[in-house]
Protein backbone atom coordinates (compact mmCIF):
# COMPACT_ATOMS: atom_id res chain seq x y z
CA UNK A 1 0.00 0.00 0.00
CA UNK A 2 1.11 3.62 -0.74
CA UNK A 3 2.31 5.47 1.71
CA UNK A 4 1.62 9.37 2.07
CA UNK A 5 4.39 11.72 1.58
CA UNK A 6 4.40 14.52 4.32
CA UNK A 7 7.93 15.65 3.23
CA UNK A 8 6.24 17.59 0.95
CA UNK A 9 4.57 20.75 1.06
CA UNK A 10 1.31 19.04 0.21
CA UNK A 11 1.26 16.06 1.65
CA UNK A 12 -0.02 12.89 -1.02
CA UNK A 13 -0.11 9.78 -2.35
CA UNK A 14 -0.41 10.67 -5.92
CA UNK A 15 3.35 11.70 -7.11
CA UNK A 16 2.52 15.25 -7.20
CA UNK A 17 6.55 15.82 -7.66
CA UNK A 18 6.43 14.24 -11.10
CA UNK A 19 3.77 16.96 -12.62
CA UNK A 20 5.09 20.06 -12.30
CA UNK A 21 2.39 22.52 -13.41
CA UNK A 22 -0.10 20.39 -11.70
CA UNK A 23 2.27 20.83 -8.05
CA UNK A 24 2.23 24.56 -8.90
CA UNK A 25 -1.30 25.32 -9.34
CA UNK A 26 -2.04 23.32 -6.19
CA UNK A 27 0.74 25.19 -4.43
CA UNK A 28 -1.00 28.38 -5.48
CA UNK A 29 -3.88 27.47 -4.04
CA UNK A 30 -2.55 26.41 -0.97
CA UNK A 31 -2.33 29.76 0.97
CA UNK A 32 -6.25 30.60 -0.61
CA UNK A 33 -7.41 27.51 1.37
CA UNK A 34 -5.54 28.65 4.53
CA UNK A 35 -6.86 31.76 4.57
CA UNK A 36 -10.14 30.66 4.06
CA UNK A 37 -9.44 28.33 6.53
CA UNK A 38 -8.33 31.18 8.87
CA UNK A 39 -11.29 33.58 7.74
CA UNK A 40 -14.53 30.99 7.69
CA UNK A 41 -12.86 28.22 9.67
CA UNK A 42 -13.38 27.14 13.86
CA UNK A 43 -13.67 30.51 15.09
CA UNK A 44 -11.71 31.26 17.81
CA UNK A 45 -9.65 27.84 18.52
CA UNK A 46 -7.12 28.41 15.80
CA UNK A 47 -4.40 28.25 18.31
CA UNK A 48 -5.54 25.43 19.90
CA UNK A 49 -3.95 21.93 19.95
CA UNK A 50 -6.31 19.64 19.35
CA UNK A 51 -6.05 15.44 19.33
CA UNK A 52 -6.77 14.58 15.85
CA UNK A 53 -6.09 11.49 13.46
CA UNK A 54 -4.54 11.75 9.93
CA UNK A 55 -3.92 9.51 7.47
CA UNK A 56 -0.08 7.93 7.26
CA UNK A 57 -1.26 5.79 4.56
CA UNK A 58 -4.31 4.75 2.80
CA UNK A 59 -4.51 0.88 4.21
CA UNK A 60 -7.17 -0.38 6.70
CA UNK A 61 -4.15 -0.31 9.43
CA UNK A 62 -2.42 3.41 8.21
CA UNK A 63 -4.95 5.55 7.32
CA UNK A 64 -5.54 7.48 11.02
CA UNK A 65 -2.57 8.34 13.48
CA UNK A 66 -3.20 10.51 16.45
CA UNK A 67 -2.00 13.33 17.92
CA UNK A 68 -2.65 16.59 18.85
CA UNK A 69 -1.46 19.71 15.88
CA UNK A 70 -3.00 23.06 15.61
CA UNK A 71 -5.71 23.17 13.28
CA UNK A 72 -4.36 25.58 10.67
CA UNK A 73 -1.17 23.01 10.42
CA UNK A 74 -3.25 19.63 9.73
CA UNK A 75 -1.40 17.86 7.25
CA UNK A 76 -4.31 18.43 4.24
CA UNK A 77 -3.59 16.61 1.36
CA UNK A 78 -4.30 14.65 -1.59
CA UNK A 79 -5.02 10.62 -0.79
CA UNK A 80 -6.53 8.67 -3.03
CA UNK A 81 -7.17 4.79 -2.41
CA UNK A 82 -4.93 2.18 -4.45
CA UNK A 83 -5.83 1.66 -7.68
CA UNK A 84 -7.68 -2.14 -8.47
CA UNK A 85 -5.71 -3.69 -11.54
CA UNK A 86 -7.90 -4.31 -14.49
CA UNK A 87 -10.34 -2.01 -13.15
CA UNK A 88 -13.66 -2.39 -15.52
CA UNK A 89 -16.58 0.14 -15.78
CA UNK A 90 -19.32 -2.09 -14.27
CA UNK A 91 -22.53 -0.38 -15.20
CA UNK A 92 -23.98 2.09 -18.24
CA UNK A 93 -23.28 1.97 -21.66
CA UNK A 94 -19.70 1.30 -21.25
CA UNK A 95 -20.26 -1.69 -18.67
CA UNK A 96 -17.19 -4.52 -18.97
CA UNK A 97 -14.99 -1.36 -21.02
CA UNK A 98 -11.71 -0.49 -19.09
CA UNK A 99 -11.97 1.81 -16.59
CA UNK A 100 -10.85 5.78 -17.73
CA UNK A 101 -7.80 7.10 -16.54
CA UNK A 102 -8.25 10.42 -18.08
CA UNK A 103 -11.77 12.28 -18.59
CA UNK A 104 -13.85 11.14 -21.69
CA UNK A 105 -13.62 14.42 -24.19
CA UNK A 106 -17.52 13.95 -24.37
CA UNK A 107 -18.30 13.58 -20.61
CA UNK A 108 -15.91 16.76 -19.50
CA UNK A 109 -18.90 19.14 -18.71
CA UNK A 110 -20.72 16.58 -16.88
CA UNK A 111 -18.30 15.03 -15.10
CA UNK A 112 -16.89 18.54 -13.79
CA UNK A 113 -20.63 19.40 -12.94
CA UNK A 114 -20.87 16.37 -10.47
CA UNK A 115 -16.99 16.90 -8.95
CA UNK A 116 -17.94 20.60 -8.47
CA UNK A 117 -21.27 20.11 -6.64
CA UNK A 118 -19.85 17.54 -4.39
CA UNK A 119 -16.97 19.17 -4.04
CA UNK A 120 -19.22 22.27 -2.78
CA UNK A 121 -20.56 20.17 0.00
CA UNK A 122 -17.10 20.16 2.21
CA UNK A 123 -15.99 23.84 2.82
CA UNK A 124 -20.00 24.49 3.32
CA UNK A 125 -20.53 22.39 6.43
CA UNK A 126 -17.60 23.93 8.24
CA UNK A 127 -18.39 27.32 7.29
CA UNK A 128 -21.80 26.34 9.25
CA UNK A 129 -20.37 24.98 12.04
CA UNK A 130 -17.39 27.42 12.39
CA UNK A 131 -19.03 29.26 15.92
CA UNK A 132 -20.30 25.86 17.52
CA UNK A 133 -16.85 25.20 19.05
CA UNK A 134 -17.91 28.33 21.61
CA UNK A 135 -20.82 26.49 23.09
CA UNK A 136 -18.95 22.83 23.31
CA UNK A 137 -20.90 20.85 26.04
CA UNK A 138 -17.36 18.82 26.35
CA UNK A 139 -14.00 18.75 25.44
CA UNK A 140 -14.67 15.12 23.67
CA UNK A 141 -17.48 16.50 21.45
CA UNK A 142 -15.03 19.69 20.49
CA UNK A 143 -12.48 17.57 19.28
CA UNK A 144 -15.41 15.41 17.43
CA UNK A 145 -16.15 18.75 15.58
CA UNK A 146 -12.95 20.02 15.12
CA UNK A 147 -12.20 16.08 13.26
CA UNK A 148 -15.34 16.62 11.23
CA UNK A 149 -14.25 20.35 10.22
CA UNK A 150 -10.64 19.25 8.96
CA UNK A 151 -11.46 16.23 7.45
CA UNK A 152 -14.18 17.88 5.36
CA UNK A 153 -10.75 20.73 4.75
CA UNK A 154 -9.51 17.75 3.30
CA UNK A 155 -12.77 16.26 0.98
CA UNK A 156 -12.31 19.55 -0.71
CA UNK A 157 -8.85 19.21 -1.85
CA UNK A 158 -9.62 15.88 -3.14
CA UNK A 159 -12.17 17.45 -5.20
CA UNK A 160 -9.67 20.94 -6.38
CA UNK A 161 -7.01 17.70 -6.86
CA UNK A 162 -9.44 16.13 -9.39
CA UNK A 163 -10.54 19.69 -10.97
CA UNK A 164 -6.75 20.65 -11.49
CA UNK A 165 -5.50 17.08 -12.41
CA UNK A 166 -7.79 16.72 -15.24
CA UNK A 167 -9.48 19.62 -16.05
CA UNK A 168 -7.23 22.72 -17.07
CA UNK A 169 -7.88 26.02 -16.70
CA UNK A 170 -11.76 25.11 -16.16
CA UNK A 171 -10.70 23.48 -13.11
CA UNK A 172 -8.27 25.82 -11.49
CA UNK A 173 -11.78 28.30 -12.08
CA UNK A 174 -13.20 26.29 -10.25
CA UNK A 175 -11.25 25.64 -7.47
CA UNK A 176 -10.90 29.53 -6.77
CA UNK A 177 -14.90 29.50 -6.71
CA UNK A 178 -14.97 26.63 -4.02
CA UNK A 179 -13.30 29.24 -1.70
CA UNK A 180 -15.37 32.28 -2.73
CA UNK A 181 -18.99 30.79 -2.38
CA UNK A 182 -20.46 31.36 1.31
CA UNK A 183 -22.74 29.06 3.16
CA UNK A 184 -26.36 31.35 3.66
CA UNK A 185 -24.67 34.36 1.88
CA UNK A 186 -27.41 35.75 -0.53
CA UNK A 187 -24.98 36.62 -2.77
CA UNK A 188 -22.93 33.70 -3.34
CA UNK A 189 -24.65 30.75 -1.22
CA UNK A 190 -23.46 27.51 -1.65
CA UNK A 191 -25.12 25.26 -4.79
CA UNK A 192 -27.27 22.77 -3.01
CA UNK A 193 -30.12 24.34 -0.33
CA UNK A 194 -28.95 22.03 3.06
CA UNK A 195 -26.17 23.66 3.09
CA UNK A 196 -26.81 27.41 3.38
CA UNK A 197 -29.04 26.41 6.23
CA UNK A 198 -27.41 27.69 9.29
CA UNK A 199 -26.42 25.38 12.39
CA UNK A 200 -27.06 27.05 15.29
CA UNK A 201 -26.47 24.41 18.29
CA UNK A 202 -24.72 21.50 19.29
CA UNK A 203 -28.80 19.44 18.29
CA UNK A 204 -28.44 20.44 15.09
CA UNK A 205 -24.97 19.67 14.06
CA UNK A 206 -26.07 15.75 15.53
CA UNK A 207 -28.57 15.61 13.51
CA UNK A 208 -27.11 17.19 10.57
CA UNK A 209 -23.90 14.89 10.95
CA UNK A 210 -26.41 11.70 11.13
CA UNK A 211 -28.54 13.20 7.98
CA UNK A 212 -26.67 15.03 6.41
CA UNK A 213 -23.47 13.44 6.21
CA UNK A 214 -25.28 10.21 5.82
CA UNK A 215 -26.34 11.39 2.08
CA UNK A 216 -22.47 12.53 1.52
CA UNK A 217 -21.91 8.41 1.95
CA UNK A 218 -24.82 7.73 -0.49
CA UNK A 219 -23.35 10.26 -3.00
CA UNK A 220 -19.71 9.24 -2.39
CA UNK A 221 -20.97 5.50 -2.48
CA UNK A 222 -22.58 6.04 -5.78
CA UNK A 223 -19.69 8.11 -7.30
CA UNK A 224 -16.98 5.52 -6.39
CA UNK A 225 -18.85 2.94 -8.74
CA UNK A 226 -17.68 5.85 -11.16
CA UNK A 227 -16.15 4.55 -14.52
CA UNK A 228 -13.15 7.45 -14.35
CA UNK A 229 -10.96 6.09 -11.98
CA UNK A 230 -9.15 8.70 -10.43
CA UNK A 231 -12.34 9.84 -9.07
CA UNK A 232 -13.20 6.59 -7.98
CA UNK A 233 -10.18 6.08 -5.79
CA UNK A 234 -11.03 9.48 -4.05
CA UNK A 235 -14.24 8.55 -2.94
CA UNK A 236 -13.53 5.19 -2.04
CA UNK A 237 -10.99 6.55 0.28
CA UNK A 238 -13.30 9.84 1.05
CA UNK A 239 -15.85 7.39 2.86
CA UNK A 240 -13.12 5.99 5.16
CA UNK A 241 -13.72 9.33 7.20
CA UNK A 242 -17.25 9.72 6.33
CA UNK A 243 -17.85 6.90 8.49
CA UNK A 244 -16.59 8.90 11.46
CA UNK A 245 -18.62 11.83 10.68
CA UNK A 246 -21.97 10.01 10.90
CA UNK A 247 -21.04 8.60 14.18
CA UNK A 248 -20.48 11.90 15.73
CA UNK A 249 -23.92 12.66 14.66
CA UNK A 250 -25.62 9.10 15.63
CA UNK A 251 -23.90 8.92 19.23
CA UNK A 252 -24.70 12.55 19.61
CA UNK A 253 -28.32 12.53 19.31
CA UNK A 254 -28.04 8.90 21.11
CA UNK A 255 -26.54 10.64 24.17
CA UNK A 256 -28.77 13.54 24.15
CA UNK A 257 -31.71 11.13 23.88
CA UNK A 258 -30.14 9.05 26.89
CA UNK A 259 -29.88 11.80 28.98
CA UNK A 260 -33.70 13.01 28.44
CA UNK A 261 -34.56 9.66 29.38
CA UNK A 262 -32.49 9.89 32.46
CA UNK A 263 -34.05 12.95 33.57
CA UNK A 264 -37.80 12.02 32.69
CA UNK A 265 -37.26 8.19 34.85
CA UNK A 266 -35.68 10.12 37.73
CA UNK A 267 -38.81 12.88 37.86
CA UNK A 268 -41.29 11.02 36.52
CA UNK A 269 -42.08 13.60 34.02
CA UNK A 270 -41.59 14.58 29.91
CA UNK A 271 -41.45 18.08 30.86
CA UNK A 272 -37.81 17.99 31.02
CA UNK A 273 -36.74 21.58 29.83
CA UNK A 274 -37.39 22.11 33.72
CA UNK A 275 -34.01 20.11 34.15
CA UNK A 276 -32.04 21.87 31.61
CA UNK A 277 -32.46 19.02 29.26
CA UNK A 278 -33.79 18.64 25.79
CA UNK A 279 -37.67 16.72 25.71
CA UNK A 280 -38.59 14.21 23.41
CA UNK A 281 -41.10 15.82 21.50
CA UNK A 282 -38.43 19.06 20.45
CA UNK A 283 -35.96 16.15 19.48
CA UNK A 284 -38.36 14.90 17.29
CA UNK A 285 -39.27 17.92 14.96
CA UNK A 286 -35.65 18.39 14.79
CA UNK A 287 -35.45 14.85 13.36
CA UNK A 288 -38.34 15.95 10.98
CA UNK A 289 -36.45 19.00 10.20
CA UNK A 290 -32.89 17.49 8.90
CA UNK A 291 -34.39 14.29 7.90
CA UNK A 292 -36.94 16.05 4.85
CA UNK A 293 -34.11 19.25 4.04
CA UNK A 294 -31.23 16.19 3.68
CA UNK A 295 -33.93 14.13 1.34
CA UNK A 296 -34.04 17.06 -0.99
CA UNK A 297 -30.72 16.51 -1.40
CA UNK A 298 -31.15 13.72 -3.90
CA UNK A 299 -33.20 15.21 -6.20
CA UNK A 300 -36.23 14.77 -7.76
CA UNK A 301 -37.89 11.44 -8.34
CA UNK A 302 -37.52 11.55 -12.22
CA UNK A 303 -34.76 12.86 -13.03
CA UNK A 304 -33.01 12.16 -16.66
CA UNK A 305 -30.10 13.77 -15.35
CA UNK A 306 -29.44 10.16 -13.23
CA UNK A 307 -30.20 8.78 -16.27
CA UNK A 308 -27.49 10.13 -18.10
CA UNK A 309 -24.75 9.72 -15.37
CA UNK A 310 -25.89 6.28 -15.01
CA UNK A 311 -25.65 5.38 -18.98
CA UNK A 312 -22.36 7.30 -19.33
CA UNK A 313 -20.57 5.58 -16.70
CA UNK A 314 -20.16 8.49 -14.11
CA UNK A 315 -22.23 7.86 -11.10
CA UNK A 316 -23.76 4.34 -10.55
CA UNK A 317 -25.57 3.29 -7.47
CA UNK A 318 -24.96 2.48 -3.86
CA UNK A 319 -23.13 -0.78 -4.22
CA UNK A 320 -23.46 -1.19 -7.85
CA UNK A 321 -21.56 -4.53 -7.97
CA UNK A 322 -24.04 -6.04 -5.43
CA UNK A 323 -26.96 -5.95 -7.51
CA UNK A 324 -28.55 -8.67 -9.39
CA UNK A 325 -29.43 -7.53 -12.42
CA UNK A 326 -28.15 -6.48 -16.05
CA UNK A 327 -26.51 -3.12 -15.01
CA UNK A 328 -27.87 -1.37 -17.95
CA UNK A 329 -31.22 -0.89 -16.93
CA UNK A 330 -33.03 0.32 -20.22
CA UNK A 331 -36.20 -2.26 -19.59
CA UNK A 332 -36.47 -2.59 -16.27
CA UNK A 333 -38.50 -0.65 -13.90
CA UNK A 334 -38.73 0.88 -10.46
CA UNK A 335 -41.69 1.54 -7.69
CA UNK A 336 -41.60 5.09 -6.82
CA UNK A 337 -43.99 7.09 -4.42
CA UNK A 338 -46.59 9.40 -6.27
CA UNK A 339 -49.58 11.67 -6.43
CA UNK A 340 -52.61 10.43 -7.72
CA UNK A 341 -55.78 12.72 -7.08
CA UNK A 342 -55.58 13.42 -3.47
CA UNK A 343 -53.72 10.52 -1.94
CA UNK A 344 -49.96 8.77 -2.49
CA UNK A 345 -49.59 5.53 -4.72
CA UNK A 346 -46.47 3.09 -5.64
CA UNK A 347 -45.68 3.64 -9.36
CA UNK A 348 -44.03 2.16 -11.81
CA UNK A 349 -41.18 3.96 -13.77
CA UNK A 350 -38.43 3.53 -15.74
CA UNK A 351 -35.50 2.19 -13.40
CA UNK A 352 -32.79 4.89 -15.22
CA UNK A 353 -34.92 7.66 -14.77
CA UNK A 354 -35.67 6.84 -11.02
CA UNK A 355 -32.28 6.34 -9.92
CA UNK A 356 -32.32 9.26 -7.24
CA UNK A 357 -35.21 7.82 -5.92
CA UNK A 358 -33.72 4.08 -5.67
CA UNK A 359 -30.42 6.05 -3.85
CA UNK A 360 -33.00 7.93 -1.35
CA UNK A 361 -34.80 3.99 -0.52
CA UNK A 362 -30.89 3.22 0.48
CA UNK A 363 -30.34 6.57 2.12
CA UNK A 364 -33.95 6.33 4.01
CA UNK A 365 -33.67 2.41 5.34
CA UNK A 366 -29.98 3.44 6.48
CA UNK A 367 -31.34 6.14 8.27
CA UNK A 368 -34.33 4.11 9.85
CA UNK A 369 -31.66 1.87 11.21
CA UNK A 370 -29.95 4.66 13.45
CA UNK A 371 -32.89 5.71 14.43
CA UNK A 372 -34.21 2.40 15.81
CA UNK A 373 -31.20 2.52 17.54
CA UNK A 374 -31.85 5.58 19.40
CA UNK A 375 -35.18 4.07 20.13
CA UNK A 376 -33.35 1.27 21.66
CA UNK A 377 -32.08 3.77 24.68
CA UNK A 378 -35.93 4.94 24.93
CA UNK A 379 -37.17 1.13 25.54
CA UNK A 380 -34.15 0.66 27.38
CA UNK A 381 -35.47 2.96 30.40
CA UNK A 382 -39.09 1.81 29.84
CA UNK A 383 -40.57 5.00 28.25
CA UNK A 384 -43.45 4.62 25.85
CA UNK A 385 -42.41 6.92 23.17
CA UNK A 386 -40.98 6.39 19.69
CA UNK A 387 -39.04 8.15 17.58
CA UNK A 388 -39.92 8.37 13.79
CA UNK A 389 -38.76 9.09 10.69
CA UNK A 390 -40.89 11.84 8.66
CA UNK A 391 -42.68 10.09 5.16
CA UNK A 392 -40.71 11.51 2.27
CA UNK A 393 -43.51 13.43 1.35
CA UNK A 394 -43.32 15.71 4.14
CA UNK A 395 -41.79 19.27 4.28
CA UNK A 396 -40.08 18.78 0.64
CA UNK A 397 -38.76 21.64 -1.50
CA UNK A 398 -37.44 19.41 -4.33
CA UNK A 399 -39.37 16.72 -6.57
CA UNK A 400 -43.02 15.87 -7.04
CA UNK A 401 -43.87 16.89 -2.95
CA UNK A 402 -42.20 20.00 -3.46
CA UNK A 403 -46.14 21.59 -4.30
CA UNK A 404 -47.91 19.34 -1.73
CA UNK A 405 -48.58 19.02 1.67
CA UNK A 406 -48.14 16.11 3.62
CA UNK A 407 -48.37 15.74 7.41
CA UNK A 408 -44.87 13.36 8.82
CA UNK A 409 -46.84 10.32 8.68
CA UNK A 410 -48.00 10.82 4.77
CA UNK A 411 -51.50 12.45 4.75
CA UNK A 412 -52.12 14.71 2.63
CA UNK A 413 -53.26 17.86 4.21
CA UNK A 414 -55.01 21.54 3.58
CA UNK A 415 -52.91 24.49 3.60
CA UNK A 416 -54.40 25.96 6.22
CA UNK A 417 -54.11 22.14 8.68
CA UNK A 418 -50.09 22.61 7.51
CA UNK A 419 -50.00 26.26 9.09
CA UNK A 420 -52.03 25.05 12.28
CA UNK A 421 -49.66 22.00 12.94
CA UNK A 422 -46.48 22.90 11.82
CA UNK A 423 -45.42 24.43 15.21
CA UNK A 424 -46.41 20.37 15.81
CA UNK A 425 -43.81 18.82 13.18
CA UNK A 426 -41.00 21.50 13.32
CA UNK A 427 -38.90 23.65 15.35
CA UNK A 428 -40.38 26.89 16.36
CA UNK A 429 -38.63 29.80 17.57
CA UNK A 430 -39.69 29.07 20.69
CA UNK A 431 -37.68 25.88 20.93
CA UNK A 432 -34.76 26.80 18.58
CA UNK A 433 -34.76 29.74 21.65
CA UNK A 434 -34.90 27.29 24.15
CA UNK A 435 -31.93 24.53 22.90
CA UNK A 436 -30.04 27.94 22.50
CA UNK A 437 -30.69 28.80 25.99
CA UNK A 438 -29.09 25.49 26.51
CA UNK A 439 -25.37 26.44 24.60
CA UNK A 440 -23.23 27.14 27.22
CA UNK A 441 -19.74 26.15 26.82
CA UNK A 442 -18.18 23.16 29.18
CA UNK A 443 -14.76 22.78 28.62
CA UNK A 444 -13.13 21.38 32.17
CA UNK A 445 -11.94 17.83 31.68
CA UNK A 446 -14.37 14.92 32.40
CA UNK A 447 -17.04 17.39 32.41
CA UNK A 448 -20.58 17.43 30.52
CA UNK A 449 -23.38 20.01 29.78
CA UNK A 450 -26.45 19.24 31.75
CA UNK A 451 -28.48 18.33 28.36
CA UNK A 452 -26.06 15.33 27.25
CA UNK A 453 -24.87 11.88 28.58
CA UNK A 454 -20.89 11.50 28.23
CA UNK A 455 -19.78 8.97 25.96
CA UNK A 456 -19.50 5.33 26.58
CA UNK A 457 -15.81 5.35 25.72
CA UNK A 458 -13.52 7.83 24.87
CA UNK A 459 -11.39 8.01 21.33
CA UNK A 460 -8.97 6.09 20.22
CA UNK A 461 -8.74 4.31 23.45
CA UNK A 462 -8.47 7.09 25.65
CA UNK A 463 -11.08 7.61 28.36
CA UNK A 464 -13.92 10.23 27.89
CA UNK A 465 -12.36 12.84 30.39
CA UNK A 466 -8.84 12.73 27.99
CA UNK A 467 -7.84 16.41 27.44
CA UNK A 468 -9.08 16.11 24.01
CA UNK A 469 -8.18 20.04 23.38
CA UNK A 470 -5.64 21.92 25.08
CA UNK A 471 -7.42 25.40 26.01
CA UNK A 472 -4.64 26.63 28.32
Amino acid sequence: MSAIDYLERIPNNVNLREDRRLLRALEEWQPRFLEWWRDMGPNGFQAKEVYLRTAVSVDALGWAQFDYVKMPEYRWGIFLAEPEPDRLVNFGDHKGQPAWQEVPGEYRGVLRRLIVTQGDTEPASVEQQRHLGRTCPSLYDLRNLFQVNVEEGRHLWAMVYLLDAYFGRDGREESEALLQRRSGDRDRPRILGAFNEPTPDWLSFFMFSFFTDRDGKYQLAALAESGFDPLSRTCRFMLTEEAHHMFVGETGVGRIVQRTCELMREHRTGDVRRFGAIDLPTIQKYLNFHCSVSLDLFGSEISTNAANFYTMGLKGRFEEAKRDDDHRLKNATYPIAALAADRLVLREEPALTTLNERLRDDYIADCARGVARWNQVIQRHGIDVVLKLPHRGFHRAIGSFAEVRASPDGRLISEAEWDARRGDWLPTEEDRAYVASLMQPVAERGKFATWIAPPARGINGQPADFEYVRLA
